[in-house]
């Protein structure tokens, strides 16, 4: 299918690209999908050339919509006809009460929807230098090439800000010795999805924790590139051997923290505890849950195979570390995500400086709707501020303090207080209030009911 004039250029086929693309295309509008991987090039994190390929986790994390902000992010973007979420539904497999999904299933379903559609083009090319005319919508994530960063940071008068995001490791699941690990969820929360043993857990006492604890203190890590040094990590998605070094009991209280989890051989809580999220459908790939690291490949297999169950692990992929670039949104991009500098640009995904897969999907939907309305010479008012998408959206083009931007997560931090609430009942108030904003924003905003 060609188009010679498509009315919408989108650049970059990642989650936020690939919904801004659905919502322009189910608002009938035409779209150039310009993906650079299956042209010729491939970013140092990505494997595949699928749309909306899932790179550091599998994970959309919490998806309960009464008592998280992500998952009420969730909620919002159903009722928006979220591509992302559609096929995040139909490709999910069990993780007690997060939503997390079979990459590959998950990738494919969103490429076969976007490749069928009749509005969307899709165009394997990379694009070096921001379009000078023609409604665009730059959707090139964290590992956007040089080449076009370089334009960007052209455009916008500033360098862009970047820091760097580590993947977990991936282990076989019938290398797993289960007789030492067992299946739990934290307190035995059972999700939509589970049934409260959602989870791979390997034990840790005292000694072994201590030792693993030195181990990710003095093993080989990646070496940075002159120009790599001074950039800044992501808290959200921090090495582990990063966390190790901020303390010996850091990691007790983050990623292996062993509350909840009874283990079946003493009756009691481990010292420490490793998890494994299920990564695939069939279940025979999981994901070490927090491990995001930069150890070099020979030292994390030799570390990770002193946890106990995984003395004979064998790894599906290591973790690595790559590139996370972003601009200062709050000071560049109005209200509808435009860049102020060329109005014809529109910013959308985790190059906003918006964090997570749930997040980046949000604001490429939000770019999508704006952009068809700009075409239709319609007007939409931001979303309220009290719902999850006006919490992010306010964030990232003004709420935030510029200075110091870094990338965030959406979070109740985000949203307008309700003090007057007991704190108990304060998210579930707070969930409530968005359905009730979201609903009347909905009804009241010329956007096109989700199909």
């Amino acid at each position: 299918m060609t188009h010679a004039l498509p009315q919408v250029h989108i650049i970059g086929g990642g989650l936020a690209g690939s919904e801004a693309a659905w919502q322009l295309a189910q608002a009938g509008v035409q779209v150039r999908l310009s993906e650079m991987r299956g042209g010729g090039d491939m970013t140092p994190a990505h494997q595949t050339d699928g749309l909306a390929e899932m790179v550091c986790s599998n994970s959309f994390r919490s998806d309960d919509g009464d008592r998280n902000a992500v998952g009420l992010l969730h909620r919002e973007m159903r009722a928006l006809g979220s591509l992302i979420m559609r096929e995040a539904d139909k490709a999910k497999v069990p993780a007690g009460s997060a939503l997390a999904v079979d990459r590959d299933i998950f990738s494919e379903g969103v490429t076969r929807a976007l490749m069928e559609h009749p509005n969307v083009e899709i165009v394997r090319e990379r694009i070096d230098t921001l379009p000078a005319e023609g409604l665009t919508i730059v959707a090139t994530g964290p590992l956007t090439a040089m080449t076009l960063a370089g334009s960007i940071g052209a455009a916008t008068g500033l360098e862009s800000l970047a820091f760097f995001d580590a993947i977990a490791p991936i282990i076989h699941r019938d290398s797993i010795d289960m007789d030492i690990c067992w299946m739990a969820s934290r307190w035995d929360k059972v999700g939509p999805e589970g049934d409260g043993k959602d989870y791979i857990n390997c034990p840790m006492n005292r000694e072994q924790y201590a030792a693993f604890h030195q181990g990710l203190l003095d093993g080989e890590k990646t070496e940075f590139k002159q120009w790599e040094k001074d950039t800044p990590y992501f808290e959200g998605c921090m090495p582990i051997e990063v966390m190790a070094a901020r303390g010996l009991d850091t990691l007790r209280f983050g990623p292996m923290k062993p509350v909840g989890l009874d283990d079946p051989r003493t009756g009691r809580w481990p010292h420490a505890v490793v998890q494994l999220r299920q990564d695939n459908a069939l279940g025979t790939l999981w994901n070490m849950v927090g491990f995001q690291t930069k150890l070099k490949h020979g030292a994390q297999i030799a570390l990770f195979r002193t946890i106990p169950g995984l003395e004979k692990a064998e790894f599906a992929r290591l973790g690595g570390l790559h590139r996370n670039t972003f601009i200062q949104s709050p000071k560049l991009l109005d209200n509808e995500l435009r860049l102020k500098a060329a109005p014809h640009i529109r910013f959308a995904g985790q190059i906003t400086g918006c964090e997570g897969y749930v997040e980046s999907s949000a604001v490429g939907l939000l770019a999508g709707l704006y952009a068809a309305a700009e075409l239709a010479g319609r007007k939409i008012s931001s979303p309220p501020s009290t719902t999850a998408l006006g919490a992010l959206l306010g964030h990232i083009t003004g709420g935030a303090e510029v200075e110091n931007y870094q990338p965030m997560n959406v979070n109740f931090g985000l949203f307008p207080p309700m003090d007057d609430v007991r704190k108990k009942q304060r998210k579930e108030a707070m969930t409530s209030r968005a359905g009730a904003a979201l609903a009347e924003w909905i009804k009241q905003a010329p956007i096109r009911a989700p199909a």
